[in-house]
């Protein structure tokens, strides 16, 4: 009697890498995923989808000049407590223009 012969455990920790390097790599170095798709019917453009996809971390988006969620008040409460200061910078300067207008 024969013993089958196993398959190799994907998951196992010799030989190639694991999930987590694997991981590790992509958010080091990055992936970039680009394409686009155009929907044309007789030479007129009916639809055009751009995807872009960017798979960093946030330190590497950072390097790359990425950081957008940085001024967006749904995702960075600093850029929150800015754009409420900014907001409220805005209506003192309006309610001293209106004060300064209104007949005493």
């Amino acid at each position: 009697m024969t013993t089958p012969n196993r398959l190799p455990d994907p998951y196992a920790s010799s030989g190639g890498a694991n999930l987590a390097d694997i991981l590790e790599r992509v958010l080091d170095k990055g992936i970039v995923i680009a394409g686009d798709i155009k929907i044309n019917l007789l030479d007129i453009e009916l639809l055009t989808i751009k995807l872009r996809l960017i798979v960093v971390s946030i330190d590497k988006a950072k390097e790359m000049g990425i950081d957008w969620w940085e001024s967006d008040p749904a995702l960075s409460s600093g850029a929150r407590r800015r754009e409420l200061a900014d907001e409220n910078e805005r209506l003192h300067r309006r309610i001293a223009e209106l004060e300064a207008e209104s007949p005493q």
